[in-house]
């Protein structure tokens, strides 16, 4: 198997793990069950990932990926941080509960990564990943329209993130999507508040 076939079946091996995942859950996915799904030999698959835990760093990684481009590609930030949080963070939304088990998966990869030894690193390295996108999100949309915010970027990033994540939660265990959507504007208004993009006079 040649250095870009073997690329390639990583890829195919981690789109299909990613799929049973979601369906079935990081506890009762095997890499059997895995190698099922992508339609290869159990050998192959422990060929390309040799240990369950090299596989679901992959997955994890291209789920980190993936949302940050939802948070970076959502919405304009040429018209103001005010502007791209009122317009862009009900888009992410959109996208986060097109698929709920796909969220819940990575909470689950969230959780599997903080228990098992020597992966705690990763569960860090994803969530950096995620509130780096979010911060650099924020701050284009200020720096483009000329304005200063109340508090540093990254912070916001991590309010926002965090707090997506904690209305994603509670969409999971009871999926109201009204009630959601209120929670949802009250979230931005005070993002909004919080950040209070005024214009850089400097």
């Amino acid at each position: 198997m040649s250095r870009v076939q073997a690329a390639v079946r990583a890829g195919q091996v981690a789109r299909a793990a990613r799929r049973i995942l979601s369906r079935r859950g990081v506890a009762r996915t095997s890499l059997r069950d895995i190698a099922a799904e992508a339609r290869i030999p159990l050998g192959t698959l422990q060929y390309v990932f040799p240990s369950r835990q090299q596989l679901l760093r992959r997955v994890t990684e291209d789920a980190v990926a993936d949302l940050a481009g939802v948070i970076t590609d959502t919405a304009s930030t040429g018209n103001g941080l005010e502007y791209a949080l009122r317009t862009g963070v009900p888009q992410i939304w959109a996208q986060l509960v097109t698929d709920p088990d796909l969220q819940l998966m990575q909470y689950e990869l969230t959780a599997y990564s903080l228990r098992e030894p020597g992966q705690h690193e990763l569960a860090r390295t994803q969530y950096q990943a995620y509130t780096q996108a979010a911060a650099d999100w924020c701050r284009a949309a200020a720096h483009e329209a000329g304005e200063v915010c109340a508090v540093g970027f990254d912070q916001l990033g991590r309010i926002l993130l965090a707090s997506l994540d904690g209305l994603m939660l509670q969409y999971l265990s009871d999926p109201d999507a009204q009630r959601a959507a209120a929670d949802l504007q009250s979230l931005i208004d005070m993002l909004v508040q919080l950040a209070d993009p005024r214009p850089d006079h400097a």
